[in-house]
This record gives C-alpha cells, sequence and structure tokens, in this order.
C-alpha cells in the first residue's frame, strides 16, 4: 500500500512538472552518452594500443650505397663485419632478454619487397644495393625501444633505428584529447542535469505543499515525504539513462561494426559490443545515483525551509 501510494505521487508530480521532466531527460541523456562515448574512446585507445604495441617493431637499418648518414661511408653499403657486429649485440646478454624475435633482410630481399609497391619506372632506375639492409626487431615491451635506439645510435655501418610505434603516438594522442574533451562536457551536462532535477523537485514540492503539509500534521515521516520526490528524480534520470544506453548501442552496433571497422583498415582491433555490454550499466548507475543524490538534497532543503 504503501508502495503504491509513493508511486503514485511520483508520477504525479512527473505529470504535474511535465516539461521539466523532459528536460531533465534530455539533459541526462546527453551528458550520459558523453560520458559512455568517453569510456568507448578510452577503451579504443587501449585495444589499439596493445595491438600495436604486439605488432609494432623497431627496425635497424644498415647502411646503403644511397646513405649520406654520418656513420655512413659515402658510396659504400654496410660490410659483413658490420651486419654481423649488428647480430652478435642482439644476440648478447644485455638486449637478448628484451627481444622476442628479430628477422633480418638483405637489401635484395627488400628490394624484391619494394618492387611490388613501387611504379615501374622507378623500379627500372634504381638497384638493390641502394636499399638498406634491415633487422626488424619485435621487443618484449614495445616501451623499452629507447634502449634498442641507445644500443645501435652512433654504431658505424647503421644508419637509423626506427620505431614504428613512434608514427601512431599522435593518433593515440588526438583520441586521448578528444577523450577529455568527452569528459569536461560529460561533467557540465552532468552538472546541469543535476541542478535540473533539484529545480524539478523543488517546483514539485512547492506545487504539493498543502499535502505536504497536511501529511506533516498527521505525522507522516520525513523519510515518507521525501521517497516520491527522489523517485521522480530517480524515474526521469533511468529514461534519460536508457536513452543513453541505446545511443552508445548505436555508436558501436551502427557506427564502428557496419561503418568504420569496413573503412579503417590500420584498425583491426574495434570496441564491440561486449564493451557496450560493461559501459551501458555504468552509465545507468552513474545517472541514478546522481538524480537520488540531488532529488534528495533538494527537497531536504525545502523541507528545512
Amino acid at each position: 500500500m504503501r508502495l503504491g501510494l509513493i508511486l503514485s505521487e511520483a508520477f504525479t508530480g512527473l505529470r504535474r512538472n511535465a516539461s521539466m521532466v523532459i528536460s531533465v531527460i534530455l539533459v541526462t541523456f546527453v551528458s550520459l552518452t558523453f560520458v559512455g562515448a568517453a569510456m568507448l574512446m578510452q577503451m579504443q585507445i587501449g585495444k589499439m594500443q596493445s595491438y600495436w604495441s604486439d605488432r609494432a617493431q623497431v627496425s635497424v637499418f644498415m647502411c646503403a650505397t644511397s646513405s649520406n648518414a654520418p656513420t655512413c661511408t659515402a658510396g659504400a653499403a654496410a660490410s659483413q663485419d658490420e651486419i654481423d657486429q649488428v647480430r652478435a649485440t642482439l644476440d648478447g646478454s644485455a638486449l637478448a632478454p628484451l627481444i622476442r624475435d628479430y628477422t633480418f633482410l638483405t637489401s635484395d630481399e627488400v628490394f624484391e619487397n619494394a618492387k611490388q609497391q613501387l611504379p615501374e619506372d622507378i623500379v627500372g632506375v634504381v638497384t638493390a644495393d641502394q636499399f638498406n639492409a634491415t633487422f626488424n626487431i619485435n621487443l618484449v615491451d614495445q616501451s623499452q625501444s629507447d634502449v634498442i635506439a641507445e644500443a645501435f645510435g652512433g654504431q658505424v655501418g647503421v644508419e637509423s633505428v626506427d620505431d614504428q610505434l613512434q608514427y601512431l603516438e599522435p593518433l593515440f594522442q588526438a583520441l586521448t584529447v578528444a577523450t577529455y574533451v568527452a569528459v569536461g562536457i560529460a561533467g557540465l551536462m552532468l552538472i546541469a542535469a543535476v541542478l535540473l532535477i533539484a529545480t524539478t523537485i523543488r517546483l514539485s514540492a512547492f506545487a504539493r505543499r498543502r499535502e505536504l503539509g497536511i501529511m506533516r500534521l498527521v505525522g507522516a515521516s520525513n523519510r515518507f515525504i521525501q521517497t516520491p520526490f527522489v523517485v521522480e528524480g530517480v524515474l526521469a534520470a533511468l529514461v534519460g539513462s536508457a536513452l543513453a544506453s541505446v545511443a552508445v548501442w548505436a555508436i558501436v552496433g551502427v557506427g564502428v561494426d557496419q561503418y568504420l571497422r569496413g573503412s579503417v583498415a590500420f584498425i583491426t582491433s574495434w570496441v564491440d559490443l561486449g564493451d557496450v555490454a560493461f559501459v551501458i550499466p555504468v552509465i545507468v548507475v552513474i545517472g541514478v545515483i546522481l538524480a537520488a543524490l540531488s532529488a534528495s538534497f533538494a527537497i531536504r532543503r525545502w523541507l528545512r525551509a
């Protein structure tokens, strides 16, 4: 009976302040959508970093006849002794524990691979000795690529050391900035939602001030009086959370699965509906907790006034 009365009072308040309730729903929807999008973006960054950290290589380019680095002899490719010295360093006790595996491509092999990508008119005028013999190194921990650079930087016969992961760092940084922007917007929108919920509860309480006065006179407890107003805020937030959940699902189910996954070839690891299943409960809980706290605080202040 008490539950029925509480729900009846809550729906009465929602009906009387329909325009404000719609505003609360919309603001909650937008803010929680930004929260969900920020979480998905952070998950995507983590997936990309994990994927490329396992596959990105550190390449040690030996001197070629076209090299002009200070460590190279002009017009001369790296000698076999210089190549063997690099291999010995890679197999040595200092670097071997850091290296998962490595491969060595001669200048002829690099040239053959390049033929498949270069235009025919260019292939006809270049020779194999103009291409760098290369050690491609897979590290146990890609964050230790600086160790390889320090080990071979300035070594005679080595033109340069190249960390492939560094080319993806600008992308990771851009996504991180976008995540911060989404979090900032979500925070502002959540503040707006909390203020709207509090205003809606105060208006609802003012519209029912006579009923509240009667309830106080007959001995109703403050908790019983406050509960319908808290339920109002929670119900409005639940509707907004449900809309935000649909939006987050659409971002992944439609935007990622049906568009980005097929059109962006260099990213092979995307967030999926499994990640959405984790995000949705989080944004729902955030919405409900904020609504309950703001509604409870607003009605308590109104009753004390």
